[in-house]
């Protein structure tokens, strides 16, 4: 193991390296998944999506800039309230961004998500009936009064 000295945007700092020069943290298994780090990585995926600056979301959000850009890189544990405000400023449901923070979590787990659950499931554990195809014109209003 030898100490080598790694620079990054102007900070140097000492890591230890294996004798091939690779870094000894990579040769150990890998570190856990950080939440809030892919919490911001879909909030910031969002945004750039709907072309929104961050001034913009923060705007709407009603939470300083310097904050929604710490918590999109990762480096604030955002509340739950605060994400609820960042994602009604964004016009996405909280539910979704944390579905897609879901998928990615369990894809870096080495987990297989599927798109949907599967009729045979639905019709095993729905306690209702599933319809084999969806018409294409029935509107969400239609559809919500059908599901209660």
């Amino acid at each position: 193991m030898v100490r080598q000295p790694v620079t990054v945007n102007g900070v140097t700092r000492w890591k230890d390296m294996d004798v091939d020069g690779v870094a000894a943290a990579e040769t150990r298994e890998s570190k856990g998944v950080i939440l809030r780090q892919e919490i911001g990585d879909v909030l910031r995926s969002i945004r750039q999506a709907e072309g929104r600056t961050l001034r913009d979301v923060s705007h709407d959000a009603r939470v300083s800039l310097g904050y929604l850009s710490e918590v999109e890189r990762g480096q604030k544990e955002a509340s739950s309230e605060l994400l609820a405000s960042i994602c009604s400023a964004l016009d996405v449901p909280l539910s979704t961004m944390l579905s897609q923070v879901a998928e990615r979590i369990a894809t870096a787990e080495g987990l297989q998500v599927p798109d949907t659950v599967p009729t045979e499931f639905q019709r095993e554990f729905g306690g209702g009936v599933v319809p084999d195809r969806v018409p294409d014109n029935l509107t969400r209003e239609e559809l919500a009064r059908s599901g209660s």
